[in-house]
């Protein structure tokens, strides 16, 4: 649902003026090395980056080098980081490749006015191409070197208000693209008749965007359920959307990816669950349900009398942050999962058994687990970032902050209670934003617009850096930070690289993309 309401928000917000940074001496940016791959850092969505200069031995060092304006209110974008280069979306302008010294651009793609998603890359025909989601408008793959569009596909094979929530993943010649629904959105209209659509995974082929499969997350087709003011009719089964970007399981070839809560009644078996898919023919391996009965839609938000509101309503506690992929010390691997609901969850890649399980923080439908974990490989450390926002939840007490588990176990390593920074609904002291992680450190931003470094072995925080002011940017374009959320922070090289700024659900909005390095170290790329 959260997903969704941002995308409602945003859409009401109206664009700053757009200007260009300085161009760069160089206009064609480096692409023979790349810090991630997508939106998880590596396919297995771990969110570690061993590629980084920044420890814990210097993150007390970090310093803005500089930042950019984005022409949008509420940024929901996450870079890909080369050699020399940022590449990121600027809400309602497009697609910007800009230097990683400071600043100046390369190129931009202005197609692609609703970049909602993290970059993925791939190579095909003899050109490294870029594969990025637009919000509402579909698939888009970009040159690379130049920033033409190769191709656009919208994927509504059978929705008629697809979501792109989640990033492309790219793997050998096709590109697997997770699929939400705006019709979680519609359903607060009485006079809609909720609900038809369901959540899905398609593939594509990389050089020319042609489907070549498509699988839903609910088998039975909808059916007329009821009715209400007399002609308006209910429909169902209906949700199990996709919002987050799939996990690579290359040895397997499989993907693995969580689905949300049914928009209508009845509910299914597919939703709340981790799903496996066949890489090679879309073909559902197995369905793992974490909670049964879960159906929810916004018009719950204004009444739960509301006639396209489920009765009963559900807890709204959907997998929106994507599963880990990780190997395990004595060679085994592991599927870990985090739901709003504040359960985390270990399954076996396989059969998709669950192997261990533990609740951490509250949850709710605000709560819990929402955009990602992080994942350290080389001492099987999962870290769990725990937002707990106030809405919609139980009596128990909210413990917003970060966990680190034993991944192969589950067993507490330590956790980091984040207090609040003020009593204002909007400063929320939750970690809701996806984090990342380095060699003894992990970086994640705050509800507050606090953005911090931990020591991963004991959590103690190492830096910290308040967002909430305003920014001199390379673009010459007003900037403001707000709450750190959505996608989260990237280490790439010497950098720590952020968005601030998103404004949903009563948090503050900001616009800023913030860049910073160790004063220590050499820059990166060229300038002007």
């Amino acid at each position: 649902m959260k997903h969704l309401l941002l995308t409602l928000v945003t859409s009401l917000l109206t664009a700053g003026a757009w200007a260009a940074a300085t161009p760069c001496a160089n206009r064609t940016p480096g692409l023979q090395t790349f810090y991630s791959n997508g939106w998880g850092v590596d396919g297995g969505n771990q969110r570690y980056q061993p590629d980084t200069s920044i420890g814990a031995a210097n993150a007390r060092d970090l310093q803005l080098r500089w930042s950019y304006g984005f022409s949008t209110g509420s940024p929901r974008v996450h870079p890909l980081v080369s050699e020399d280069t940022i590449f990121i979306g600027d809400g309602g302008h497009g697609l910007v490749a800009l230097g990683r010294a400071d600043g100046c651009l390369r190129w931009e793609n202005t197609d692609i006015a609703d970049v909602g998603s993290a970059i993925a890359h791939g190579e095909t025909g003899g050109r490294t191409i870029l594969v990025v989601a637009g919000r509402r408008t579909g698939i888009y793959a970009v040159d690379a070197e130049s920033g033409n569009t190769l191709w656009h596909r919208p994927i509504d094979h059978d929705n008629p208000v697809p979501g792109y929530s989640g990033t492309p993943v790219v793997f050998e010649d096709r590109v697997f693209v997770p699929l939400s629904s705006m019709e979680i959105g519609l359903s607060a209209n009485p006079f809609y008749g909720c609900c038809t659509t369901s959540g899905a995974v398609a593939a594509l082929e990389l050089a020319t965007g042609d489907l070549l499969w498509y699988q839903r997350t609910i088998r039975e087709a909808p059916q007329v359920t009821g009715r209400h003011y007399l002609f308006v009719e209910e429909r169902g089964p209906s949700g199990a959307p996709v919002w987050g970007t799939v996990t690579l399981d290359e040895e397997r070839r499989r993907i693995y990816f969580g689905t949300g809560q049914n928009y209508s009644r009845p509910a299914t078996d597919t939703s709340d669950a981790i799903i496996a898919l066949d890489t090679d023919t879309g073909d559902i391996i197995w369905v793992t349900q974490a909670t049964e009965d879960d159906a929810f839609n916004m018009a719950c938000t204004a009444s739960r009398e509301h006639p396209n509101c489920p009765k009963p309503m559900g807890p709204d506690v959907d997998f929106g942050a994507p599963p880990v992929l990780t190997r395990l010390a004595d060679g085994s691997d592991v599927v870990l999962a985090g739901q709003k609901s504040g359960d985390v969850w270990a399954l076996d890649p396989d059969d998709g058994r669950v192997l261990w399980k533990r609740r951490i923080g509250r949850g709710g439908a605000l709560g819990g687990v929402h955009w990602g974990m992080a994942v350290d490989p080389t001492r099987q450390i999962l870290f769990v970032p725990v937002s707990d926002v106030p809405a919609i939840a139980g009596s128990d007490e909210p413990e917003p902050g970060l966990f680190a588990l034993d991944a192969a176990s589950g067993t507490p390593r330590w956790s980091a209670p984040r207090a609040p920074r003020c009593t204002e609904g909007d400063c929320w002291s939750g970690l809701s934003a996806a984090i990342v992680a380095g060699p003894g450190i992990v970086a994640a931003g705050g509800l507050d617009g606090l953005l911090e470094v931990y020591d991963s072995t004991t959590g103690q925080i190492l830096w910290q850096f308040d967002s909430l002011i305003d920014f001199a940017t390379v673009n010459g374009v007003a900037a403001h930070g707000g709450s750190f959320d959505a996608h989260g922070p990237q280490l790439a090289g010497n950098q720590l690289i952020a968005v601030s700024g998103y404004g949903s659900f009563r948090q503050k909005a900001g616009n800023a993309l913030l860049v910073f390095e160790p004063s220590t170290t050499e820059q990166q790329g060229d300038s002007p």
